[in-house]
């Protein structure tokens, strides 16, 4: 991902902290928020510290049947002191690659998840309508 340098945190974001970008063909939504409740950006009342920001990315890619795979990374930025965070341009390059990388986890996981039921199916004669299937206890072949 390119940092825009001319942004505080590295791409333009709305009013309210969202963008949106494609990286690796994938269209990305960001979230760059403050971890407080309250409306104002203050200092806590009982801490006298300012809230942690949160730059969220995430995106999913929907296929046949309505599978769905996403990918989310999460990236924590801190206050230094009683100062209010200072805008991070890395912070949102750091969440995309995260999303990146937990997207690519997520598809090996469900390659080898699919390996493994295609492997079970495979050890019966595969065709529930023959009503074979492997017993457990002998694995042999039994008709149901």
């Amino acid at each position: 991902m390119d940092i825009d340098t001319d942004q505080p945190w590295g791409l333009a974001i709305d009013y309210a902290g969202r963008a949106t970008l494609t990286e690796a063909d994938h269209t990305v939504y960001v979230n760059v928020s403050d971890t407080s409740f309250n409306s104002i950006i203050a200092p806590d009342s009982v801490t006298g510290t300012y809230s942690p920001v949160t730059v969220t990315a995430q995106f999913s890619e929907t296929g046949d049947s309505g599978a769905v795979l996403r990918g989310t990374g999460r990236v924590t930025v801190m206050p230094v002191g009683t100062a209010p965070v200072v805008p991070d341009q890395t912070a949102v390059q750091r969440a995309v690659a995260a999303a990146l990388e937990d997207f690519r986890a997520n598809a090996a996981a469900y390659v080898a998840l699919c390996a493994a039921w295609a492997t079970d199916e495979l050890e019966g004669d595969g065709d529930p309508s023959t009503g074979g299937e492997t017993d457990p206890d002998t694995d042999t072949e039994s008709t149901i």
